[in-house]
């Protein structure tokens, strides 16, 4: 895993983006172990599409 970016839907005053984030980063860690540290960020914004509350994007490097 190179890096991991979350977007986190939030009421104004909301500022634990990065809590939200940090269970798909620990999910990464777990399922991939050592391979699964990586760089994250997270950003906190007012609506998503469709509705959602949370959107993930990440990106892997295969050998």
């Amino acid at each position: 895993v190179v890096k991991l970016g979350g977007f986190v839907a939030g009421m104004p005053g909301f500022v634990d983006q990065s809590k939200v984030i940090n269970g798909a980063s620990d999910f990464l860690v777990e399922l991939y172990g050592e391979n699964g540290k990586h760089a994250r960020s997270s950003v906190g914004v007012t609506d998503l599409p469709m509705g959602a509350c949370v959107e993930i994007d990440f990106i892997f490097e295969v050998r």
